[in-house]
């Protein structure tokens, strides 16, 4: 007969192998503070005033699930279309902040526009453009390295990104549904003792 610490290291062991083939596992959303240390306010008086915004957001990934911290005085931020944004109007904000520590969460792939709701701050730079990337990003394969010299027989095509998909999507299909059936098996044997 099986001891029960036996069974339960059986079972333990199962399930870490389960979860190392399934790869499962999360990622942390972050909250970002919008312009660092500089926080967000007008940028007059420092160098490329009207970058300060842009380059901090190029240093930056955006995913969706994270969120967008602004921390403020005697000032707002307008999360606005990109006409408005372009435009610094501040007459029609898709929603407004105004309390000092505003959080944005970023729930969609795409690009999202912020101005400062303070007459002349979006004209002196102060506004961002945050692209958020899609969570499930597929990157495309490398070019071929080079043909092959005349009288080989030609390489077959290097497949298209939906076959790549497919093929990635078949094969977590196949190694999910493997698991299930070991981890199911294992324990109908268990249970059998």
């Amino acid at each position: 007969t099986i001891s029960m610490a036996s069974r339960l290291f059986v079972l333990s062991t199962c399930v870490i192998i389960f979860m190392a083939a399934t790869n499962t596992c999360v990622e942390a959303s972050v909250q970002f503070k919008v312009g660092g240390s500089f926080g967000w306010h007008e940028p007059a008086g420092t160098n490329n005033t009207d970058q300060l915004y842009i380059q901090w957001a190029e240093r930056n990934r955006f995913q969706v699930g994270d969120a967008l911290v602004f921390e403020y005085q005697n000032d707002s931020v307008l999360s606005v279309e990109k006409f408005d944004y372009m435009n610094c109007d501040a007459s029609n904000p898709i929603t407004a902040f105004d309390n000092g520590k505003s959080t944005f969460n970023l729930d969609r792939p795409g690009n999202f526009y912020f101005i400062s709701g303070t007459d002349d701050h979006c004209k002196n730079g102060q506004k961002l453009l945050v692209d958020v990337m899609h969570p499930h990003t597929v990157l495309k394969s490398p070019p071929p390295i080079s043909l092959p010299p005349e009288g080989f027989p030609p390489m077959a095509p290097p497949p298209s990104d939906d076959q790549s998909l497919e093929a990635s999507s078949a094969s977590v299909l196949l190694t999910f549904m493997f698991m299930s059936l070991f981890v199911t098996s294992v324990s109908v044997m268990l249970l059998a003792f």
